[in-house]
């Protein structure tokens, strides 16, 4: 059996098994979080979350991007549509990790990353790339500068390593803008 036959399975099963249709499109727990597309970096496995418990938005680095800003946007119509606005008792948790891959593209397509940046190629280095920790804080001041995003919002800048598997705060929580 190959893995798309072994994916249909465990899908199959799933359906039959663990399915529960009384999940809503709002997560319980009224949490976003932003984090890298790195298997080894699944908030599901290492926040130990359970399903619907919080919306999981992932890209490269978990960087706080354009496209980002913009899948913000879009899900505060959705929530909005479903009856939750977003703000106030919501949570955004920006995770970044030690070991990212954008360290690759920093370095071998340095073009590349800062239109995926939104920003010039001079300004890449202004953003932290190479260290998740520094990267972590200039995410979280860029949402904070950002008056689309509901200044009411708890966020928190946490960074994994996947040395140790161990997360670090860098951000405490606390509100995004002062209201």
């Amino acid at each position: 059996m190959d893995f798309l036959e072994t994916l249909a399975a465990r899908s199959a099963d799933y359906a039959a098994n663990e399915f529960d249709p009384t999940l809503t499109i709002i997560p319980s727990t009224k949490t976003m979080i932003v984090g890298c597309v790195d298997p080894r970096v699944d908030p599901m496995d290492i926040l130990k979350l359970e399903r619907g418990e919080a919306v999981v938005i992932r890209n490269v680095g978990g960087r706080i991007n354009p496209a980002l800003l913009e899948t913000l946007t879009i899900l505060r119509t959705v929530s909005k549509a479903a009856g939750q606005e977003l703000g106030a008792g919501w949570n955004l948790i920006v995770l970044h990790h030690t070991n990212c891959g954008i360290v690759g593209c920093y370095h071998h397509a340095p073009d590349m990353l800062a239109a995926y940046m939104g920003v010039p190629s001079e300004d890449l280095d202004a953003l932290a790339i190479t260290d998740p920790y520094a990267s972590v804080a200039v995410d979280v001041s860029a949402l904070r500068s950002n008056p689309h995003i509901p200044g009411s919002f708890t966020v928190v800048g946490l960074v994994y390593d996947v040395a140790t598997g161990k997360i670090e705060t860098v951000v405490p929580a606390g509100p995004l803008r002062p209201d």
